[in-house]
């Protein structure tokens, strides 16, 4: 079966996948790597959830950097809500009044419940706008979190620099079904970026750990993978090479 490498790029995030794609598939720009076809609707349901949870890392690692603001929003007494669709709502109209602060802002947004006061909440990233705007905009209770980003990210010990994977999986975790079935795990702009996905190319030799394929310049291998299926994921971070600017 032939061989395929493709270079996607997040961000400051490079991953290089080899995978097997078919003799028999036409269009070979957009094939995807392949596992096991699902048979029962839990394995169906967990293929979508792995997919959605791929497409958010990705789209998080490519529109946030160091120079991106982490902020959490907690609603006080006046505005406190049990009902998800109503805190949507609040969520909605805060992002609408910092859009017309900082009109190229870009964020993505999620909600969730406290552990233990079991209240509902906000978690947002956010680029391209200040803090200061960010605060003064949020007018239905306080804010108990607002930082940069991290450049330094570890993962299991290993320093993976600006790769969010951990963060993006947080906030992805969030969602639940009291949420509405149906709805979607986060809350973007319009602007947001898309992850770069180059074409597969044909190559003549599977890679392993200790031999991984070339990256470009300033990128340095962070992780490698390897599904049941034989699919590989060689992961590269390189170091912001400038802020986004407001």
């Amino acid at each position: 079966m032939p061989l395929y490498k493709r270079n996607v790029y997040s961000g400051n995030v490079l991953e290089q996948e080899v995978y097997i794609i078919a003799e028999n598939v036409k269009d070979i720009k957009s094939s995807e790597p392949k596992e096991p076809p699902a048979r029962t609707d839990e394995e169906r349901a967990a293929h979508r959830i792995a997919a959605s949870r791929l497409r958010f890392r990705r789209i998080f690692n490519t529109n946030f950097d160091p120079w991106s603001f982490y902020a959490t929003m907690t609603l006080d007494d006046d505005h406190m809500t049990d009902d998800f669709e109503v805190a949507r709502k609040i969520l909605t109209n805060y992002i609408r009044r910092l859009r017309k602060a900082f009109p190229g802002v870009v964020l993505v947004a999620v909600m969730g419940r406290g552990k233990n006061t079991r209240r509902i909440h906000f978690h947002l990233v956010i680029a391209r706008a200040d803090e200061s705007a960010i605060s003064d905009t949020w007018n239905a209770g306080s804010i108990k979190r607002i930082e940069r980003l991290r450049e330094h990210n570890y993962y299991e010990g290993v320093d993976r620099g600006c790769d969010y994977t951990g963060l993006a999986n947080y906030l992805f975790d969030h969602w639940t079904p009291e949420q509405g079935e149906g709805s979607k795990r986060w809350t973007s702009t319009r602007n947001i970026r898309q992850p770069i996905k180059e074409k597969p190319k044909l190559i003549k030799r599977r890679y392993d750990v200790t031999k991984p394929p070339k990256a470009p310049a300033g990128y340095e291998l962070k992780a490698y993978t390897e599904t049941p299926y034989g699919n590989q994921c060689f992961t590269y971070v390189r170091k912001p090479i400038a802020p986004l600017r407001c």
